[in-house]
């Protein structure tokens, strides 16, 4: 599973008007390509009577997949500024289309790079931006007698609890940071006098606004 990362919220836009030029950004966070690539022709298609609509996106592990489009702005003044703040941002997973209506002043190539970086930037500001962090799934079995205890620290400490199942003895279902995994084992086995079984049935990415 992959390392821990930073990307955006689900989905947000902006606005902002600079030389009587409007420029409306649109971000999503998408896991493919295709999902890339749907969402820029999806605003386009909304947005169908602008003079532009310029993107960017930045996918994978290791932002394998990175593009950058002009839309028929002066090549470099658009996409490439665009990918440059997701780079910047070390945003992965990320597609931003920033929609242009032309207010009739030329802003010139540095004008233009300008704006559609303040674009990008204000886009994400406005969705929020989470860290993705990948945790373990553990299972703590105890019996019952060692419920109270045990269920008062798990809830007064940092770890998320997810649920508590009831059969011959009790399951209590956690996320734990990797890197914290054998604190936990420890600090577990020291609250029941070692009369607990601790495994890890699974792991999940848990989302933290930064």
């Amino acid at each position: 599973m992959r390392a821990d990362y930073h990307t955006v919220k689900l989905s947000g836009e902006s606005e902002f008007i600079i030389q009587k030029s409007k420029f409306l950004t649109f971000v999503k966070r998408v896991e493919t390509e295709e999902e890339a690539i749907a969402f820029i022709n999806e605003v386009k298609k909304q947005q169908h009577t602008a003079t532009h609509n310029c993107s960017a996106y930045m996918i994978g592990p290791h932002d394998e997949i990175q593009k950058a489009n002009d839309d028929g702005e002066p090549s470099g003044t658009a996409g490439v500024p665009m990918l440059e703040v997701l780079k910047k941002q070390q945003l992965k997973d990320t597609v931003v289309v920033v929609t242009r209506y032309f207010g009739g002043i030329k802003l010139g190539s540095g004008g233009l790079i300008r704006a559609y970086g303040r674009a990008t930037s204000e886009g994400i500001a406005a969705t929020g931006k989470v860290e993705r962090k990948r945790h373990h799934l553990m299972k703590v079995t105890i019996e019952y007698t060692w419920l109270g205890k045990v269920e008062h620290e798990v809830r007064q400490s940092a770890y998320p609890l997810k649920e508590i199942t009831y059969e011959e003895g009790v399951s209590l279902f956690l996320y734990i940071p990797v890197a914290k995994a054998e604190p936990f084992t420890e600090w577990m086995t020291e609250i029941t006098s070692g009369q607990c079984q601790i495994s890890v049935v699974g792991q999940e990415f848990l989302e933290f606004e930064i």
